[in-house]
């Protein structure tokens, strides 16, 4: 599905495919709680790579994961 967001147009199904992956594994490793909520934080580092050009949804979670643990070491 296509979501019109402003002038941009996001692929909701990469998007929401990539969080799925990205807070699977998150869970399993301990890292995010294990709960239902949705994570903001994660999610907006999705959207963020989403909106700078990387369509790919492993490539997405990926990223996401990483950039996730990091920034969560730092805190």
């Amino acid at each position: 599905m296509l979501v019109e967001r402003g002038l941009q147009v996001m692929n909701v199904e990469a998007v929401g495919e990539a969080y799925a992956i990205a807070s699977n594994y998150l869970r399993k490793a301990g890292a995010m709680p294990d709960n239902l909520v949705t994570n903001e934080r994660l999610l907006g580092i999705i959207v963020e790579m989403f909106r700078r050009g990387e369509f790919n949804r492993l490539r997405l979670a990926n990223k996401a994961i990483a950039r996730y643990e990091a920034e969560t070491l730092i805190e």
